[in-house]
């Protein structure tokens, strides 16, 4: 694949690292003269295709073949970044999770996930083979979401130290087995397991994605930090003095977690106050509010972040609570593998029409009931523009914060009613091709409607990139 297609993928197997090894990661990077890496959604990180001066980064064979991942090899994602400070089942300890992914001597070519169902930071089913702890101690239900199958539970619990090795076999034999009684009789006539019957389904209560910033109370003498940065670029100067600090602390581990932050656990009370000095020395917020925290957007993507902007400001303008829920950016081209109560779908834009550049539409989906582990997705409204996504979005918060708590299984999805064509005058952004309508006015901005654009102070900025207002030109566009 070429270099333009991907982003460089450092596999960190199951989002936890020591400081150490991070700090050799850091150096690799500055070597080849970035200043920041992004962290991606299967926690690994992810190095950008380009420098700072825009140069494409060359071959990075010469570093640690452990880290670097073909694009073939996946990642393993698991939940160690929540044990000790989210809800756990009763019996999981973080050095399980540790044993677990010490097990995995390769690196696997399908999405793993070991993952607790009473936490939520970590999604359960974002994997293609999901081992998900049961109530009995050490051992796993299966779920299976293989490439050009349906997706099913495995008809027996795995137990905790057969995980690596059903995985082998699992990545090895299912393109050649129709299905899962084949598998089953595959995998049991040649390996030696210990599994267990299934005795009840699995059940995975909804509760509230957690706030996961900040520095927090771990225990009696200890606390854990969460780390943060709104545009997923991590400054590796800050990066490698916080590895000082753990080193210096003797904190052995690092976790990453899958919406694109960082969390520190084992913070001992001697260290809180230095801890609070370095990250004043380099300006770092930890008390982003929780609208900003429960968003997944796609690895360097500007517009997805403008995006979020834009409705995160509209959310905290108006007073909206999101608490508990999470909101996904994607496009409709994508494999739909969601994890998010709320989808914001991008649909393919039509090429230029004319002499101007017509603004993209969006689907929203939601979760049923509003919680992604049910991985039932239903449409609420298609082909919406951007300017009409605030609204929408609140009407469906106030759906989900009435019908907490209940079993109700749907909610009205919104119907869009199609109307004659028509052609309009409006005023498109030259950088970001925002539009502003007289008749919809800019409820950013606080421009009431019906107010011309010829009437808006010479002040006025685009509410999306924040442009002049002689950015602006007049075209025409043809609405349904």
């Amino acid at each position: 694949m070429k270099k333009e297609q991907s982003l460089h993928r450092v596999d960190i197997k199951g989002g936890v690292l020591s400081p150490i090894e991070l700090q050799r990661i850091i150096e690799y990077a500055q070597d080849l003269g970035l200043k920041t890496f992004h962290f991606g959604s299967r926690q690994d990180i992810i190095f950008p295709l380009k420098d700072e001066e825009e140069n494409f980064i060359e071959d990075h064979a010469s570093f640690d073949s452990s880290f670097f991942a073909s694009e073939e090899q996946q990642n393993i994602s698991s939940s160690y970044v929540s044990i000790d400070i989210f809800n756990a089942t009763v019996w999981l300890r973080g050095t399980t999770y540790l044993y677990i992914l010490e097990d995995f001597g390769y690196k696997p070519q399908l999405k793993i996930n070991i993952v607790d169902p009473k936490q939520q930071i970590v999604p359960l089913y974002s994997g293609d083979l999901n081992f998900i702890a049961s109530s009995h101690e050490d051992y796993w239900y299966l779920f299976l979401k293989l490439p050009s199958w349906d997706e099913i539970y495995y008809p027996a619990l795995i137990y905790t130290w057969d995980i690596a090795k059903v995985t082998k076999a699992i990545e090895d034999i299912y393109p050649k087995v129709s299905d899962i009684e084949e598998l089953f009789e595959y995998l049991n006539k040649n390996l030696d397991t210990n599994n267990r019957s299934i005795e009840k389904p699995l059940r995975v209560d909804f509760t509230p994605f957690p706030y996961y910033e900040g520095m927090n109370k771990m225990g009696v003498n200890q606390y854990w930090l969460g780390l943060y940065w709104r545009n997923n670029r991590y400054d590796l100067i800050f990066l490698k003095a916080l590895c000082e600090f753990c080193i210096e602390y003797r904190i052995g581990k690092i976790c990453l977690t899958p919406w694109k932050s960082f969390i520190i656990k084992g913070i001992p009370n001697e260290g809180k106050l230095p801890l609070e000095k370095l990250l004043g020395q380099f300006g770092i917020n930890v008390r982003h509010s929780s609208l900003e925290l429960n968003w997944h957007l796609p690895v360097s993507n500007q517009k997805a972040l403008e995006l979020k902007k834009f409705l995160v400001m509209n959310f905290d303008q108006n007073d909206i609570s999101t608490y508990g829920l999470t909101f996904g950016v994607t496009s409709s081209k994508n494999q739909k593998r969601y994890f998010t109560s709320v989808v914001i779908e991008e649909n393919k834009t039509v090429d230029t029409i004319k002499d101007f550049v017509v603004r993209p539409t969006y689907n929203v989906l939601y979760a049923k009931n509003f919680d992604p582990n049910t991985r039932k997705y239903m449409v609420y409204a298609q082909d919406i523009d951007q300017m009409d996504l605030p609204g929408l979005l609140l009407e469906l918060t106030k759906s989900y914060f009435l019908n907490l708590g209940s079993a109700q299984e749907d909610f009205e999805s919104k119907a869009i009613i199609k109307k004659e064509n028509q052609e309009i005058e409006v005023y498109q952004c030259a950088d970001c091709q925002t539009i502003y309508d007289p008749s919809v006015g800019d409820i950013v901005n606080k421009i009431s409607q019906g107010v011309d654009f010829n009437e808006l102070p010479d002040s006025y900025q685009c509410s999306l990139c924040e442009g002049p207002k002689s950015n602006f030109e007049e075209i025409k566009i043809e609405v349904i």
